[in-house]
């Protein structure tokens, strides 16, 4: 296959939402001011995907796979290993790899599922103690404990005996925020809840919950007003995937722009590489303008670029109706449209942009809807479709019709 053009593939995580009475039946797509993004749907195509499968949890990790080529219900072991691969966590062959969040929990409920965003500074005192003290009260421990961002961090337990580790469905934190820890703990309804694995989870949960309750670094945010994070909650978990890399399947050079360690891990498991930008947070704080310049000069020497964009899936879980607006303004302005001035100026390139899942504002999780995406293709202006603008209704007109996420790639590429 001969390379011939640049392809730019926007994810705006989360974006997508359900009509909102406060905007008078609107979604934030439909009212937030993105001329860039419009244009891309008035001269290209526009359609409807489906990134998750039916039998898989609705998830970022199981979306994103599917946007970067890779078929989950092949590939998806959990999203645990893809944050390991990001974080250069070494593992070893029957390693189970969890998410591992620090959440607040108070009267039995789940008050936030990030412990107040805590600062990756507070967390990581707090992450490398827990290590720490399970190793020091339990010498034959069999996990550990990684910092990471914020309330982003991992847990990697081996033990042969608990051969159904990876397999129990554990609720992700922020689907359950406001309810009942207990009644909510596992998504397994069948799953013998007496079993060693169970028992595993649930230990480390509480106990985690017994020693970080008053943590000087607890205290001191209590303190202050903030959340604190007393307990820790297993999730997402899984062992290390085999994919192939993108140029092995398809003949691109690939780069990964992101403030989240979950979509720096599926760019190194498909051998991308990864473009650290200063100030890409993953929260409403990143720096928009930023990754749009990094974004230019990766394009440069990279024929395929994943730009992916964590704050509207952070304003679909709290609920901000006008952080999400925001979010999807900046985007536009500091990322789209000067990427696409870029390109333009350059030669032939294909744009995609699209959500990955939705995360709407009313449910505060995310669904497995479909979702709009928009495709431009600098060789085929004359034949864009009737869309004038991007939004969850517009692009049902689309020429595309409803795509398979897994089968972006084959398309910008005309394999199928």
């Amino acid at each position: 296959m001969v390379i011939f053009m640049k392809y730019l593939i926007v994810i705006e995580d989360g974006a997508s939402d359900y009509p909102i009475d406060s905007l008078e039946g609107k979604t934030p797509l439909k009212v937030a001011n993105k001329p860039a993004l419009d244009r891309i749907a008035r001269e290209g195509k526009c359609g409807l995907i489906q990134n998750v499968p039916s039998t898989l949890p609705p998830g970022s990790d199981v979306a994103n796979m599917s946007i970067f080529g890779y078929d989950p219900l092949e590939y998806y072991t959990g999203r645990g290993p893809l944050e390991a691969a990001s974080m250069g966590v070494k593992v070893n062959d029957g390693d189970v790899i969890f998410r591992c969040n620090t959440i607040t929990e108070k009267d039995g409920d789940i008050v936030s599922s990030n412990a107040g965003h805590i600062t990756s500074e507070e967390a990581k005192i707090l992450i490398e103690d827990l290590d720490a003290y399970f190793h020091e009260k339990y010498p034959d421990f069999k996990g550990k404990f990684y910092p990471g961002i914020s309330y982003r961090h991992l847990f990697v337990y081996n033990d042969s005996d608990l051969t159904n580790l990876d397999t129990i469905g554990v609720v992700p934190p922020h689907d359950i925020v406001g309810e009942n820890i207990k009644e909510n703990l596992f998504i397994d309804e069948d799953f013998d809840s007496d079993s060693p694995e169970v028992e595993l989870i649930k230990k480390i949960s509480y106990e985690s919950q017994e020693f970080l309750e008053n943590h000087p670094v607890n205290q001191k945010r209590a303190e202050e007003g903030k959340e604190i994070a007393n307990m820790v909650w297993l999730w997402g978990q899984g062992t290390m995937p085999a994919m192939p890399s993108l140029k092995e399947t398809y003949n691109l050079n690939g780069a990964v722009i992101t403030g989240v360690d979950l979509i720096n891990g599926l760019g190194v498991c498909s051998e991308s590489d990864i473009i650290e930008v200063p100030g890409a947070t993953g929260f409403f704080d990143t720096d928009y303008k930023a990754k749009g310049e990094y974004a230019i000069e990766a394009l440069k020497n990279h024929d395929v670029l994943f730009i992916h964009v964590e704050a509207p899936d952070e304003a679909g879980h709290a609920g901000e109706i006008e952080e999400k607006i925001k979010a999807i303004e900046s985007i536009d302005k500091y990322i789209i449209a000067p990427v696409f001035e870029y390109l333009e100026s350059q030669g032939d390139f294909k744009v995609a942009v699209l959500p990955d899942h939705p995360t709407p504002i009313d449910v505060r999780t995310h669904t497995r809807d479909m979702v709009p995406v928009a495709i431009y293709d600098s060789t085929d202006v004359e034949n864009a479709d009737s869309v004038q603008v991007y939004d969850e209704d517009s692009v049902k007109d689309g020429a595309l019709s409803e795509l398979v996420g897994c089968n972006l790639l084959n398309i910008l590429l005309d394999n199928e």
